[in-house]
């Protein structure tokens, strides 16, 4: 197996505990949909636009996900199951996850001139089953969308949305975290999609406590300052 293909496999292996092998990884519908979008981009750039589309339609009849021929996807990518629209002029980072049923979708441009009209997705992004995330906005690197969320503006670097429309958690932004996160949004190691909303309400619900015992202990500090 080409080190090239045993690496982007060894990165699925360690965002999926399910695959018992590499060879089992290789049956994925996301593993085939982006091997042949590579080829149909390949052929859109070369200016192909027919032949790109006939491998874009094939793929997608195969594997259940549309990516254009236009869109940019950089390495890693992974897409769990399918069900996936990614438009034409999307651009993916590397070690992107996507969940199915997910939409990177396009917005019409106002002056009737095509242009930039699909998401950005950066590095380490992670977008939760069923999300739409449309127009030609920015998810920042790291940046997380849970199960559902509608985002229609920029995203900031480590940020977690939810919700319709998407608003950020009280999930501090910008921290890496230290490990995968499936579905973009747990708080603990029981974490279903089924019960997100629960999940999410208790992540909130621990950020006030942290927050509420550090304004506490400012303020007993300060008491006793004021004695001393």
């Amino acid at each position: 197996m080409p080190n090239r293909l045993a690496s982007y496999i060894d990165s699925i292996r360690a965002r999926d505990p399910a695959p018992h092998s590499r060879l089992e990884i290789l049956t994925y519908p996301g593993v085939w949909a982006l091997a042949g979008h590579r080829i149909a981009h390949r052929l859109y750039k070369a200016r192909f636009f027919l032949l790109a589309r006939i491998v874009n339609h094939w793929t997608r009849a195969w594997t259940a996900i549309d990516i254009h021929p236009g869109a940019k996807i950089g390495r890693n990518f992974f897409i769990d199951h399918g069900f996936v629209v990614i438009g034409e002029t999307a651009e993916i980072g590397d070690d992107v996850t996507i969940y199915q049923c997910v939409t990177l979708g396009g917005t019409s441009p106002d002056n009737g001139v095509a242009g930039k009209r699909h998401p950005t997705v950066m590095n380490g992004a992670i977008i939760g089953s069923g999300a739409q995330v449309l127009g030609p906005i920015t998810l920042g690197p790291r940046s997380r969308v849970g199960a559902n969320a509608v985002v229609t503006r920029d995203v900031p670097e480590g940020a977690v949305m939810v919700g319709i429309p998407a608003r950020p958690t009280m999930v501090e932004g910008g921290q890496q975290a230290p490990r995968f996160v499936p579905y973009g949004t747990p708080c603990s190691e029981t974490f279903d999609p089924v019960t997100q909303r629960t999940e999410l309400l208790r992540c909130e619900v621990e950020q006030l406590r942290r927050r509420l015992d550090a304004l506490l202990a400012d303020q007993q500090g300060g008491d006793e300052r004021d004695r001393a």
